[in-house]
């Protein structure tokens, strides 16, 4: 689970089972407008190549086999 929300408080509470037997919980660091705009010149000097497998939103299940098997080299992504 990742935790991407922009909070004034803490993160809300929530019962581990809702986890389904996932193993971590994450979150993302909060940036300002500027540290993009200033990021994005920086990035597109770097080669960065990226491997997005699109995945119908059916096969969600198979798509978190392949993640436990680590069947995955980049990221699936789900799609209705």
């Amino acid at each position: 689970m990742v935790c991407a929300g922009i909070h004034m408080s803490d993160i809300p509470g929530f019962p581990y089972a809702d986890l389904w037997d996932e193993c971590s919980i994450l979150s993302v660091a909060n940036l300002t407008r500027e540290d993009g705009a200033e990021f994005l010149p920086l990035a597109a000097q770097v080669p960065i190549r990226t491997h997005v497998r699109p995945m119908p939103l059916g096969a969600a299940n198979e798509a978190l086999g392949r993640l436990r098997n680590g069947d995955v080299e980049g990221a699936l992504v789900l799609v209705p």
